[in-house]
């Protein structure tokens, strides 16, 4: 048997709900920990009970203590009925457990059970993990059974996805359920067994079995390998418990609520003044050194300058400093050996706090201190403060976790630092190429020319079919490109004679600056206009020579740059921003998105360094136009981030990115970012309001197989701002109005898509530090178009699980002909007879029916946002799973749309006569084309805008 222990302290209650007619209750609470249930003591008549017990738990397998979960529930005792009326409860996930050290007493909220539970109050309990042997569990007391002594009233967590051979393990060894009561708060509870029998017979009653919860699971194997874990953390905003912030009684300041506060010391080094020579040459090439402890930031050097400035930020992590003193020395760079010029010291303890929106600290100018202790004239600019990464300095400072005694200036690099990126604005760049005048072949003015025309702008390259025969060819071909802002490139066009086989001679070339082309955002028509042929691009670009050309031979060209699409430069699965490029037609904002990232366990090593594994990792997450790359940590396999991000939401149908990687720069390799997982996020599936802290595990498909590289823990909030704006989005289209008049194929589509990759890469390649093409290329999903044959064969089982109701269904008829179960045959048949004799009746039972079977699976909907599914994997369709979706509350928003539609047209059609619903739809169904729209209709737009697995692709 284990001699690992749970220990819960009871301590007390207040605000409970008042239940009788005394306008009071009598509670007590039941504790559910590893199907073993307690029950403290009853307190009448007091809505702010004090117990002060304890209780000790024994854990079966301590492997799977991070999935258990404790429940306490506080019911109200009746005296003369059975009924117990339910208080509320409180779970307490098992990757909260701390030992009995750290435990500290902590007033839970109590939570409901159902929408029309009545729940108020906290519960105060410690929970802790002891192997103490003195202590010993509380012990089992046998109670007669009896048929009304007890009723089950609290719900059982969700089975969300078993393992299957965790679970038949589980339900081989699984004991048989007792309701246990504790005797007193005593350590040694053998000692008093005849007190817990005799109040044991007059209050304790037989419970039935409770099955361990089980946290979702995504893929074979072992249920740590692959779950997403549900975490309780102490965040800057307080602790998380149940998607809420419960704040302590130091409230933090700053607005960094979903990150844990770390505390830094910060150092400034702005410049000196009056640095005394030292070489021979008489000239001084001055760094800085920042030391504290074994931790050292150096900054560059410069060459033959006595007033240098630098400018530059170091931040040294308070939990990680080993020293009192804080040392700043000046050197002389030299060939062999450094030379010293001065120092300057500070005690920690004398160091000021700095708490935003203060303003920046102002640096001060200390004098240097040589070898012998004396000051001279040589000054530097300093300023030292202690803040938290709520400082604006964060961004641009170098961190003691990202340095060693071994750094050198080179190391202290933009790579290093944490960054926010923006996409740059994409356009679609249509171009028609409509007809030619007078194209005449120089060296053979007799020759009909075979003429077509390359258009090109920037490295996007396309041409046109070759014309027959003429001097005045015409062609009515159209392209499109993308370009982004601001416009850099031109639009080249350039009319060649297809002389012989592999053989093309220029004819001549025009230039139209991006700038110059006119813009639209909706279907209207667009002018042409001709443009003068040159010999080069340097002519075509020499706007008056253009003009003084009387006969020359040109071109007829239509061009418009389309502000009314969206520019897809991701997976159209997993799009995060769905708005078209004109920003005329952006709409208002729905909500805020908030993102913490706080830290990453047992990740792999991905390098070698000093005889030992390790990894310099980083973290980037992606929404909409915004990037956002966190600091580096290097030499670590436990790193922690604790940055906050934030994104405005226009439309719940999209997907948040996270994805890790390893830091390439610092390694002797191929010098590239290696992907170390990913994490998607559905907007629609995140519930407003709620703080969602979860373990995600960091999958990833290499040739031997799947593999997990440790977990990203992270914190996400979705507030919505503007309820009802929210709900009227559901009813929109999900592209913008462009993409239904005038739409694109598919395959143009695609390609665009990589066409504006490719803008993207080159771009965000260009910051400092950038983020490389490896990088951008897995953010975006750029292969997910690629066959692979796992894709086919999961995209087959998917299509499969669709239907898998339908043959539920079938077989069930199956077994009511045959009459296995009489009474449900019976019913069967009344049932039919009624819907037989009363047809008007059908349609608003099947909407009554789907209505109810919506509110009953909200007791089992999902709890966090569904994660990558080993199982699953690329699809071309999804329609049945977003069918399944109506009533699976994935989408919390969605799914209480549709079931309140489904409550009130059942009601109208119970109301309304049944030929006159046939009637109307018959009508509609074929109404006047001039009745329809390009636009799809509500319920459709509403359809697709419902979650499909997709998200739980790898």
């Amino acid at each position: 048997m284990s001699k690992i222990k749970l220990g819960v302290e009871v301590i007390s209650a207040h605000g409970l709900f008042n239940t009788d007619k005394q306008n009071s209750c009598s509670p007590f609470v039941e504790l559910k920990f590893d199907n073993q249930i307690f029950r403290t003591t009853t307190k009448p008549n007091d809505p702010n009970p004090v117990w002060h017990e304890s209780f000790y738990f024994t854990v079966s397998d301590p492997s799977f203590l991070s999935t258990l979960t404790l429940e306490a529930h506080v019911y109200s005792y009746q005296d003369g009925t059975d009924a117990k009326p339910f208080l509320g409860k409180v779970r307490v996930n098992g990757t909260s457990f701390v030992p009995h050290s750290e435990a500290a007493p902590f007033n839970y909220p109590l939570e409901k059970r159902s929408v029309f539970s009545r729940a108020r109050g906290e519960l105060g309990l410690r929970v802790f993990i002891t192997e103490d042997p003195s202590i010993t569990p509380s012990l089992p007391t046998p109670v007669p059974e009896s048929p009304r002594s007890y009723i089950p009233s609290p719900r059982q967590e969700p089975v969300k996805s078993i393992i299957t051979a965790a679970a038949n393990m589980v339900a081989a060894d699984k004991p048989k359920a007792r309701t246990l009561y504790n005797v007193t708060p005593s350590v040694n509870q053998q000692q008093q067994p005849t007190t817990a029998m005799s109040y044991g017979m007059q209050e304790m009653r037989a419970a039935a079995p409770m099955p361990p919860r089980v946290v979702q699971y995504n893929g074979p194997g072992p249920s740590s390998d692959f779950t997403v874990k549900e975490t309780s953390p102490f965040l800057g905003g307080g602790r998380i418990i149940g998607g809420r912030i419960v704040r302590g009684t130091q409230r933090p300041v700053g607005t960094y609520d979903l990150v844990e506060e770390m505390r830094f010391l910060f150092v400034r080094v702005v410049k000196a003044r009056d640095l005394p020579d030292r070489d021979l040459t008489g000239s001084l090439d001055p760094y800085v050194e920042v030391k504290i402890g074994n931790f050292k930031g150096v900054t560059r050097h410069l060459d033959k300058n006595s007033d240098p400035e630098w400018n530059q930020v170091f931040a040294f992590a308070k939990e990680n400093l080993q020293s009192n003193v804080l040392e700043i020395v000046v050197k002389d760079k030299d060939l062999v050996l450094d030379d010293y010029v001065g120092t300057v010291r500070f005690d920690l303890n004398e160091v000021q706090s700095r708490v935003p929106p203060d303003s920046p600290l102002a640096p001060e100018w200390y004098r240097l201190e040589n070898k012998r202790g004396e000051k001279k004239r040589a000054e530097i600019m300093l300023a030292v403060w202690e803040g938290t990464q709520a400082d604006e300095a964060f961004g641009d400072a170098v961190f003691s976790d990202s340095l060693t005694s071994s750094d050198s200036s080179d190391i202290i690099s933009a790579n290093l630092r944490s960054k926010v990126y923006h996409s740059p604005r994409l356009w679609y760049l249509r171009v028609k190429i409509i007809e030619a005048q007078d194209v005449i072949i120089v060296s053979d003015k007799s020759r009909l020319p075979e003429a077509f025309v390359r258009i090109q702008v920037g490295n996007q390259m396309l041409k046109t079919k070759v014309a027959q025969r003429s001097f005045h060819p015409r062609w009515d071909n159209e392209f499109m490109f993308v370009v982004a802002e601001p416009f850099e490139e031109h639009l080249v066009l350039s009319v060649e004679d297809h002389s012989a086989a592999n053989r093309d001679e220029p004819v001549g070339k025009a230039v139209i600056p991006l700038s110059a082309i006119e813009r639209r955002n909706d279907d209207r028509a667009f002018r042409s206009r001709w443009f003068h042929l040159e010999d080069s691009i340097s002519d075509a670009m020499d706007e008056d020579k253009a003009k003084r050309v009387k006969f020359a031979t040109r071109l007829h060209v239509a061009a418009v740059l389309e502000g009314g699409y969206h520019v897809f430069d991701e997976s159209t699965y997993y799009s995060s921003d769905l708005r078209p490029t004109a920003r005329q037609l952006w709409k208002q904002a729905i909500g805020v998105l908030e993102l913490g990232i706080l830290n990453a366990n047992g990740l792999h090593p991905v390098k070698n360094r000093d005889g030992k594994g390790t990894s310099d990792t980083y973290v980037v997450a992606k929404y909409g136009h915004k990037w956002v790359r966190s600091r580096t940590v290097i030499n670590s396999l436990n790193p922690k981030y604790n940055e906050q991000y934030t994104w405005e939401v226009l439309d719940p149908a999209t997907v948040l990115t996270i994805c890790v990687f390893d830091n390439g720069h610092f390694s002797s390799g191929n010098g590239r970012d290696q992907t170390i997982g990913k994490v998607r996020i559905r907007l629609s599936t995140l519930q407003t309001g709620r703080v969602y802290t979860n373990a995600y595990p960091l999958l990833v498909l290499t040739p031997s197989g799947l593999k997990k590289r440790g977990e990203l823990h992270l914190a996400v909030r979705f507030t919505c701002t503007s309820v009802s704006n929210t709900l009227m989005k559901y009813t929109k289209p999900l592209l913008p109005k462009m993409h239904y008049t005038q739409p694109l194929s598919v395959n143009l589509q695609e390609m665009l898509r990589v066409q504006a990759l490719n803008i993207i890469v080159a771009r965000l390649g260009r910051s400092e530090p950038p983020l490389r093409r490896e990088v951008v290329e897995y953010m975006t999903d750029a292969k997910t178009h690629l066959f692979s044959m796992r894709r086919s064969k999961a995209n087959f089982f998917r299509f499969t699980a669709v239907f898998s109701g339908v043959m539920s269904v079938w077989k069930w008829m199956g077994e009511v002909c045959s009459w296995r179960t009489p009474v449900t045959t019976g019913l069967v048949h009344v049932l039919y007879t009624m819907l037989v004799m009363f047809p008007e009746m059908i349609l608003p039972t099947v909407f009554l029916y789907m209505a109810v079977i919506g509110l009953w699976n909200y007791r089992i909907r999902p709890r966090f946002p569904p994660h990558m599914d080993t199982k699953l994997s690329y699809a071309e369709t999804a329609q049945g799973e977003r069918v399944q979706a109506l009533l699976s509350w994935r989408d919390p928003r969605a799914t209480a749309i549709f079931v309140t539609f489904c409550f009130i047209v059942a009601m109208v059609l119970y109301i309304t006569p049944f030929k006159l619903f046939a009637l109307l739809s018959g009508y509609y169904f074929m109404r006047h084309p001039k009745l329809r729209h390009r636009i799809p209709s509500a319920p459709l737009n509403f359809f697709r805008r419902l979650p499909a697995m997709t998200d739980s692709m790898l």
